[in-house]
């Protein structure tokens, strides 16, 4: 099968979880022996650096990216706010990627042309009338119920109106694409359930994120149980969780084991949090290998109550074999089993209570652990995971 892979930033080098997401299902498509043709925005925040592609990558999916300046402009926005254009979306749009893929498809066939996100979908009336491919949305979030839980938390008086207009517009667009592809892959059951609620006739069909576990075989730690939170803090979900954990959580663990250690890492660590003197936390900002960070600890904590779609980083964590201990919220998307191969926690007082478990009875992080390692084996790894979503492509070119 011959597939056209549109990625709204570069999925090399995988470096977060939507680079991620995309570099492994392109990795799983060529290790079946499919043909993938890799076109990326590369944007200031997210450049594509072509030097830091593994040469056979480089050979096979012949990736090239075109700039598209994504940076957050007022003036910009303003004008998408009294034209109704969403500007979360338009400022994805390049005249340049649009000619390249035009120049592209009237050379090239392909059969499947695989959108990452929503935010590619603007490139979508000229694919349809260059190519005869499928057009298929991979949906890593739904869009609009991420800003709406972000625009429900915003504490601004002037930023909150704007955030919910902006959510509802993006609804409106988001479920309206729906009849304008010939398929969706939801990264998660729930998201494929709110999209079929709405009474399409597209097929979708749920393709989660996938890992080779065999990347991630890490023994767990001598010592007393750490914890610790990776992921990008520029992305505000993070950020809030947090600050929640520091300020409401960890005094509370504190008060029962003034022993204990939590290591928070990400890129574009705030300031403020960096400078904190809190006795057994320590905060970095980006570490040179997230697999080395996550197996120096033992438990991941994911505070998030704002989050949407599938949190890759558990995904990872658990592959690992490291106890995660999330919110409910944070959990969505993956088929866990609260207690057994994950901790759920939604208040302070219970987020505390679970890490202080782990403390109590240490050997507990290990063996959950161990059935979370075994969930990603069964459940969430690359290679079923392409023959699913192969299968379902397959339905979709059936005459």
């Amino acid at each position: 099968m011959r597939i056209l892979q549109l990625c709204n930033k570069p999925p090399f080098p995988p470096i977060d979880g939507g680079s991620k997401a995309m570099h492994n299902l392109t990795r799983g498509l060529l290790n079946a022996g499919h043909e993938v043709k890799v076109i990326c925005i590369s944007t200031p925040k997210h450049p594509l650096i072509v030097d830091q592609v593994p040469p056979d990558m480089l050979e096979r999916t012949r990736i090239e990216g075109v700039f598209v300046d994504t940076s957050i402009n007022v003036v910009d926005a303003f004008t998408d706010l009294l034209t109704s254009d969403n500007y979360n979306i338009s400022r994805f749009f390049s005249p340049d990627l649009d000619i390249r893929l035009i120049r592209l498809l009237s050379k090239e066939h392909f059969d499947i042309v695989q959108l990452e996100s929503l935010f590619m979908t603007p490139y979508i009336p000229n694919i349809r009338r260059y190519s005869k491919a499928r057009i298929v949305l991979r949906s890593h979030n739904l869009e609009h119920v991420l800003q709406e839980r972000i625009a429900t938390g915003e504490r601004h008086f002037l930023k909150k109106p704007y955030r919910m207009f902006l959510a509802k517009q993006l609804k409106d667009y988001e479920l309206a694409v729906l009849d304008r592809v010939d398929g969706v892959a939801a990264i998660t059951p729930a998201d494929a359930e709110h999209y079929k609620a709405h009474g399409t006739r597209t097929p979708i069909h749920t393709i989660p994120f996938g890992v080779d576990p065999a990347e991630y075989e890490e023994p767990m730690p001598d010592g007393a149980p750490t914890f610790f939170h990776l992921g990008s803090m520029d992305w505000l979900p993070n950020e809030e969780g947090v600050r929640w954990l520091v300020s409401e959580v960890w005094p509370k663990v504190l008060a029962k084991h003034p022993e204990a250690r939590m290591n928070l890492a990400g890129n574009k660590m705030p300031a403020g949090l960096m400078a904190l003197n809190i006795p057994g936390l320590n905060v970095q900002g980006r570490v040179k290998s997230a697999n080395e960070f996550m197996a120096r600890n033992h438990a991941m904590v994911v505070p998030l109550f704002s989050a949407g779609g599938m949190r890759v980083k558990i995904v990872e964590g658990m592959a690992m074999g490291r106890c995660v201990i999330s919110t409910t919220m944070g959990a969505e998307g993956i088929d866990h089993t609260d207690g057994t191969d994950i901790l759920l926690a939604d208040t302070a007082e219970a987020f505390a209570q679970r890490m202080c478990e782990l403390l109590d009875h240490p050997e507990r992080a290990a063996i959950i652990g161990k059935n979370a390692r075994a969930l990603i084996e069964r459940s969430y790894s690359d290679e079923p995971i392409v023959r699913e979503l192969i299968a379902f492509y397959s339905t979709l070119l059936a005459p």
